[in-house]
């Protein structure tokens, strides 16, 4: 599980393609400095688990659904990418509950500079804008943010300077995808409370 609050920038020292697959070689001094092989960390919120680590460098297999569902067949040698290790549980949880499983892809719409901030508006997939409510949850490319507004295909966030400077999120320009991950709790209430309905239902009908 993660937070959404973005450890370092790393980059993507290389990528090696396989059959049905690719290995990541990603470099970040600051989760590496303690990952083993097995350990799980987040790249541009996606979660992946650490196959070997040389020095500043870890690698990860990402596997076709993964590649199909996120953005991270996108990226190549070089590319900047969010990086976060997995919380522990005495850590505070910064963010909001995070676990790495992207829901799907939107695309940066908009941004508008403000004097000390910027509002980024980004496109959402069909079938996730019921889970995204205002003042609630989401990760994009990982990073923890507060929806400050929804509409009819999107939503808009408000950056604050030190995520424009220290995400990916700072140098998206509009036509950029990125990678979504709704709050998961809104996924469990509306699977619970669809059960609870159908139940309800079938008792009533008898």
């Amino acid at each position: 599980m993660f937070t959404g609050i973005v450890e370092e920038l790393g980059e993507i020292a290389g990528i090696e393609p396989l059959t049905d697959a690719a290995r990541l070689s990603i470099r970040g001094g600051t989760v590496t400095a303690d990952a083993g092989h097995g350990d799980s960390i987040a790249v541009n919120g996606v979660c992946l688990t650490v196959v070997d680590v040389d020095g500043d460098v870890f690698t990860a297999d990402v596997m076709k659904e993964t590649l199909d569902r996120s953005c991270l067949g996108a990226l190549e040698a070089g590319s900047p990418v969010n990086l976060e290790r997995a919380v522990r549980a005495d850590q505070r949880l910064g963010g909001h509950i995070v676990q790495g499983h992207v829901d799907g892809t939107g695309t940066l719409l908009s941004r508008e500079p403000g004097e000390h901030w910027e509002i980024v508006r980004v496109s959402l997939p069909p079938g996730l804008d019921r889970y995204v409510v205002e003042k609630g949850s989401i990760a994009v490319d990982g990073v923890s943010l507060t929806v400050m507004e929804v509409g009819p295909g999107g939503f808009a966030v408000s950056l604050i300077p030190t995520t424009l400077r220290l995400t990916t999120l700072g140098a998206k320009r509009p036509g950029d995808p990125v990678n979504l991950e709704v709050d998961v709790i809104a996924k469990h209430v509306e699977k619970l409370v669809g059960a609870y309905g159908g139940t309800a239902g079938r008792e009533d009908a008898s």
